[in-house]
């Protein structure tokens, strides 16, 4: 995953950090876990992708398809503990497969529970949805969740970038590929005042 200029000029140093990016394998829209992932990793944070099954990750450009990436851990042996932050990029497919998947929505309901910060862009918010976290929370997404979204207790709001640091954890929420610049930045600003003392992941 190459280097972006425009997130290099960010002066934080997130060595130390652990993010975790998880996706379905059958499709992620690509720059919404490229950008993020390099915009960490480029600070020198470590990055883990991890997938319901432990190999392919497809990438797509909306409905075409792109590259393909390979899965660091399966989603049945991914651990909150192990992490500082967990990055759910969005796409149509990803978060449709990932809210069908008890183990997903079970390690955001543990992100939420360790109050660490979630971070999730443009359809990935419908696995928000089925984890039930969104109680009273304000966030934002792609605008055909918004009333799944409010369905779910949550306010939606039409916004590049919305963090929300009421209930348990901090979340931080984009709604487009458009948003990335803002969504990145705002990654590398919350790693950056973020501890950093969980164990490295297995």
């Amino acid at each position: 995953m190459a280097d972006r200029p425009d997130i290099q000029t960010d002066t934080a140093d997130l060595t130390g950090k652990r993010v975790a990016f998880l996706v379905a394998n059958d499709g992620v829209e690509q720059v919404e876990l490229t950008d993020p992932w390099d915009a960490v990793t480029s600070r020198g944070a470590e990055a883990r992708l991890i997938a319901p099954e432990q190999g392919t990750v497809q990438g797509r450009q909306h409905l075409d398809r792109g590259d393909t990436f390979k899965a660091d851990q399966a989603l049945g042996d991914a651990d909150a503990e192990q992490f500082d932050m967990l990055v759910l990029p969005g796409g149509v497919a990803s978060p449709d497969e990932l809210r069908t998947e008890p183990a997903a929505t079970a390690l955001v309901r543990a992100f939420v529970e360790a109050g660490k910060p979630i971070a999730a862009i443009c359809h990935a918010p419908w696995t928000l949805v089925e984890a039930d976290v969104l109680d009273g929370r304000r966030l934002t997404s792609w605008p055909s969740l918004r009333t799944d979204i409010v369905n779910a207790g949550g306010a939606w709001l039409d916004e590049e970038v919305v963090t929300c640091e009421g209930g348990a954890n901090l979340l931080i929420t984009s709604r487009k590929p458009d948003d990335l610049p803002a969504f990145c930045k705002q990654l590398i600003a919350t790693l950056a005042g973020a501890p950093a003392e969980s164990p490295a992941p297995a």
